[in-house]
């Protein structure tokens, strides 16, 4: 089973910036999707950035100009800036299937908190 370890959150204001680790224990080269979503509470998860292996990659309205994902061989970052409170939640990294279905269990996540 692919393991997934993410990293990187914490708390920090509004307009700050934090950089998202995410270990994968696969080489991720041949995976077409891979994304990060946002967990909270009493919602469904938010993916928040997607990244194709052919180079494109697909974001929401709400971190469009913000969030920035990129991809390496065993790893996916986000780096997140202009934080807002909005963002606040526990970060996840997954693969996706091209109908957006989730292929993974889901790692430990990491918590972002974003507040004055």
């Amino acid at each position: 089973q692919v393991q997934l370890v993410e990293s990187g959150g914490g708390s920090v204001q509004p307009g700050g910036s934090l950089r998202l680790s995410c270990e994968v224990s696969e080489n991720i080269r041949s995976f077409w999707s891979m994304a990060w979503y946002r967990k909270v509470p009493g919602k469904e998860p938010e993916l928040v950035a997607e990244a194709l292996n052919n180079g494109i990659r697909h974001y929401p309205p709400s971190v469009q100009g913000r969030f920035t994902i990129s991809r390496e061989r065993y790893a996916v970052y986000l780096d997140m800036n202009d934080l807002k409170t909005e963002d606040t939640g526990v970060y996840y990294c997954n693969r996706a299937t091209d109908s957006g279905r989730i292929v993974y269990a889901w790692g430990q996540g990491t918590p972002v908190t974003v507040s004055a």
